[in-house]
């Protein structure tokens, strides 16, 4: 059990969507396939946590899972806007082959600098970090000193540990985290700190 000084945030990535790999951003809302629903239940069973609220994103990927499991602990699910993932514009819902046949100059100059070469109509990232960094502040002052866990998106939590850790936008890019992944923040005494799983 925390104390008041103590807050935990669980973070958990959403599992394998439907419809297979593609660019999935905040504009293209998939169910969890089968085995996403098999790699979340499998992650929070590996992980397990006294939970006193659940936080998810609003894409149906983060958003079904955790009313399932806030319906099964009897916990409150917040939906928060905010934590929705960054959008993809132009490339929302494409897959990676479609991008590089239809211009191979933008596939290679989005990898060689994803803050600056964004798709077309996509998301900026010097928006999106505030955004989560916002949502993330509100939730670390309306849970204080509780445990909860917040299911949402690799950009998310890519922003977060930036915001954490004052990476650059470039930086943040690198971090990967597979389906369902989990990793732990706790804000004490000592600061906001990252625990990996």
């Amino acid at each position: 059990m925390t104390n008041q000084t103590t807050t935990i945030i669980d973070i958990l990535r959403h599992g394998e969507p439907e419809g297979g790999t593609m660019y999935r951003g905040g504009g293209t809302d998939h169910h969890l396939s089968k085995t996403g629903w098999q790699q979340m239940q499998h992650s929070v069973e590996a992980n397990p946590a006294d939970w006193s609220a659940i936080i998810s994103s609003p894409m149906l990927r983060c958003y079904e899972f955790a009313q399932q499991l806030g319906t099964s602990k009897k916990i409150p699910v917040e939906v928060v806007e905010n934590f929705r993932e960054a959008g993809y514009g132009k490339w929302e819902g494409r897959t990676a082959t479609e991008i590089f046949h239809e211009s191979e100059e933008d596939y290679w100059n989005f990898f060689d600098d994803p803050v600056n070469n964004r798709p077309e109509n996509a998301e900026l990232l010097e928006f999106f970090t505030p955004r989560v960094n916002d949502a993330f502040g509100k939730i670390l002052t309306a849970y204080e000193g509780e445990h909860v866990l917040l299911v949402t998106h690799l950009g998310v939590t890519r922003a977060i540990l930036g915001i954490i850790l004052g990476m650059p936008l470039a930086s943040q890019q690198l971090i990967d985290m597979p389906f369902a992944g989990m990793l732990r923040v706790i804000n004490d005494r000592k600061g906001l700190r990252i625990l990996l799983r």
